[in-house]
């Protein structure tokens, strides 16, 4: 196993932290915990034991700006944000969308990419958002995509899942007429699951993607933001971004 993919073991932090923990308090501890769903490919997810994904990449890429060391915890979706406001981690990296709700709760960084949610579909199944009249669709619980399907008027049923993969399953077996999620969980699916008959639809929505710290800790969020820059101005976001998607995936 070489360096870079012995880093990438997803660690699993014992207890939590007393209260959020600033710069000076990172720097001197020398590792920054690092909040991850790993269970969203291709930007965090697991290959066996091994913790990976353009996300992954990226955040290990800032945090070497930073002269610091990563240090991972997986937890379900939709308990990330919670638990970063309990001090569990210093920031959260795990394709949350930029929304005004979320925003009261945590400050964002600078978004590391942009996106949006499309619809997936089989055979001639619903291509728009107009044609998931009358059916279920299936979305990730606690995602902005959920938020975004709930305000199509004439679904006739939305099933939620803990996991995008469980979403996604659930349209394979055809208990589902459609599936809601990002537009590159989307790609990497249908090309992964090529006898499936799966397709891709309309984009529903667009929305920047970005990290999270807790509400008023400006020095991490600070740092993060010029620690990403670096990244993006050296090259290495670009590197990291056509590695995982052929093409710059970057807010322009």
């Amino acid at each position: 196993m070489n360096k870079l993919a012995a880093s990438l073991f997803a660690t699993l932090v014992v207890g939590s932290v007393a209260a959020a923990r600033d710069l000076s308090a990172i720097r001197k501890d020398g590792t920054i915990l690092i909040g991850t769903e790993g269970a969203f490919a291709p930007f965090n997810y697991f290959e066996g034991k091994t913790l990976t994904g353009f996300e992954i990449h990226v955040a290990n890429a800032v945090v070497a700006k930073m002269n610091l060391k990563p240090k991972w915890l997986t937890l379900p979706f939709d308990s990330l944000l919670a638990a970063l406001n309990q001090d569990r981690f210093d920031f959260v990296i795990a394709s949350h969308g930029v929304t005004a709700e979320r925003a009261k709760a945590v400050d964002f960084s600078n978004p590391h990419y942009c996106t949006g949610g499309v619809i997936v579909y089989k055979g001639a199944g619903p291509k728009t958002a107009a044609d998931l009249t009358g059916k279920v669709v299936a979305v990730q619980v606690g995602t902005s995509y959920l938020d975004h399907v709930q305000q199509i008027k004439g679904i006739k049923d939305i099933k939620t899942f803990p996991k995008d993969t469980d979403a996604l399953q659930n349209l394979m077996s055809g208990r589902v007429d459609a599936w809601v999620s990002d537009r590159f969980v989307a790609m990497d699916a249908i090309k992964a699951n090529k006898d499936a008959g799966l397709k891709a639809g309309e984009l529903i929505f667009q929305e920047k993607i970005a990290m999270a710290v807790k509400k008023d800790n400006k020095s991490v969020l600070d740092a993060l933001n010029v620690a990403l820059a670096a990244v993006v101005k050296d090259g290495t976001y670009k590197k990291i971004s056509e590695k995982w998607f052929k093409t710059d995936i970057g807010c322009k």
